[in-house]
């Protein structure tokens, strides 16, 4: 049985604010770049563990993965089989603000 795949509304806002960067310069490669970020956080659902543990994180539950320059933060609650998506990250911009379960 698969899991879950939550997409948290900080990951929300954060997806939001990279595609409307994006767009300043290129609609489509911002549209593309947002549904690609999205397209990656699917395979969680049948793989919650591909990704590693975040090194800069000062929590062990908090995963990620890596597309181009952008970091998916993740957590996974295997009860009740969920992944949630925490945010999106260019990696330039430093370490984001993790929220607490």
């Amino acid at each position: 049985m698969d899991f879950k795949v939550i997409i948290s509304q900080p990951a929300i806002d954060d997806l939001r604010s990279i595609v409307t960067y994006i767009a300043q310069h290129n609609q489509h490669a911002a549209r593309r770049m947002g549904m690609e970020l999205i397209r990656r956080t699917r395979v969680l659902a049948r793989f919650p563990e591909i990704g590693r543990h975040a090194p800069d994180a000062d929590r062990p539950e908090v995963r990620e993965i890596i597309y181009r320059s952008y970091r998916i933060f993740y957590r996974v609650k295997a009860r009740p089989r969920v992944v949630e998506v925490i945010r999106f990250w260019h990696g330039a911009r430093g370490f984001p603000i993790i929220p607490r379960v």
